[in-house]
């Protein structure tokens, strides 16, 4: 029998139009929606999965038309009230790098949003910009839930200018964030935004602009700063090359750890790999407790994702566990 859990899904679901790097033009509602799906496929249709997001009213029903294609979706928690929600259009410049606009700004989800879903197991933050979850409603979960939260860096180092083009930014007030976090998720370049000094230079900063990713030798001092303030393992994705993550030994000692990725022939759409990710991540340290085994299930759920557009390309638990027996078969 499938494990089945209940889960919180907390993040937009924008309306996207992307441009992959094969010039193929796809417009689909994303975020939320990969981890809801990448969910509801290893458990079966058997479990409890809440996303928590708010939405425009012309999206409303078309978004809960395609959560019903998922029986362990609760839809109770899409509110359309404030009819604000993400808008964002993507043009890939090849399999990761993109140009990134946003043109409508969902109503940021507070604690009252949260209220009823204290008992879940876990809360997976998918946050895309800065603005979407606030600290506060973390602060609430912590205060009032046992549940894990796992949440991803990519939201709080994304900002975006009024003429509706989304940058990078610095984390700046990353330590009144971390000890709210159980699992940070995140990028070399989500890393470089939130390891910074007190004070750059022009120059300096131009020279980050053009190396935008943290160099991987640096990350097991940033693990350690996150560490040190309440996160308990720290996963930094690495696009081909798989992913690490990070925790403190028995002893108080940072290891370090890489596990090689989930093959992928074909790349077609990278869009909503981190939502994927962070669905697999819930689902394997729910199931197994161990760190190794959540990258695994983790790992798969995202090279899945890639190789379509569509939210029908996840597979069941027996055919991911199976993919993941294939892939690491030591």
């Amino acid at each position: 029998m499938p494990e089945t859990f209940k889960i919180a899904v907390l993040g937009p679901v924008p309306r996207d139009r992307i441009t992959t790097h094969q010039g193929i033009v796809v417009d689909k509602y994303g975020c939320g929606l990969n981890t809801v799906a990448a969910l509801s496929a290893l458990m079966g249709g058997g479990g409890d999965i809440a996303l928590v997001t708010h939405v425009r009213q012309v999206d409303h029903e078309r978004i809960l038309g395609i959560l019903s294609r998922f029986p362990d979706a609760d839809t109770s928690h899409v509110k359309s009230d404030r009819d604000m929600g993400d808008v964002i259009t993507l043009k890939y410049l090849d399999e990761e790098q993109r140009q990134e606009w946003q043109t409508g700004f969902m109503d940021p989800i507070v604690p009252e949003d949260v209220q009823d879903l204290l008992d879940a197991q876990a809360f997976i933050c998918v946050p895309v910009t800065d603005f979407e979850i606030a600290l506060e409603t973390l602060k609430h979960i912590k205060a009032h839930s046992s549940g894990t939260v796992i949440f991803s860096a990519h939201g709080q180092t994304q900002t975006c200018t009024r003429q509706g083009m989304r940058h990078p930014k610095f984390w700046i007030d990353r330590d009144l964030w971390l000890p709210y976090i159980d699992i940070l998720q995140m990028n070399l370049q989500e890393a470089r935004c939130c390891w910074y000094g007190k004070e750059y230079t022009p120059q300096q900063l131009q020279a980050m602009e053009f190396n935008n990713e943290l160099p991987l030798d640096e990350m097991p001092r940033l693990a350690r700063h996150c560490l040190d303030r309440g996160v308990k393992v720290v996963y930094l994705t690495l696009s081909e090359a798989g992913c690490a993550f990070y925790f403190k030994d028995e002893e108080g000692r940072v290891r370090e750890n890489f596990v090689k990725r989930v093959q992928v022939e074909n790349v077609v759409d990278t869009t909503g790999c981190v939502e994927a990710f962070a669905g697999g991540l819930a689902f394997g340290y729910l199931k197994t407790g161990d760190l190794l085994h959540a990258a695994r299930y983790a790992n798969a759920m995202g090279a899945q994702r890639c190789t379509g557009t569509d939210l029908a390309i996840f597979k069941s638990l027996d055919e991911t566990d199976q993919q993941i027996a294939e892939s690491y078969p030591s």
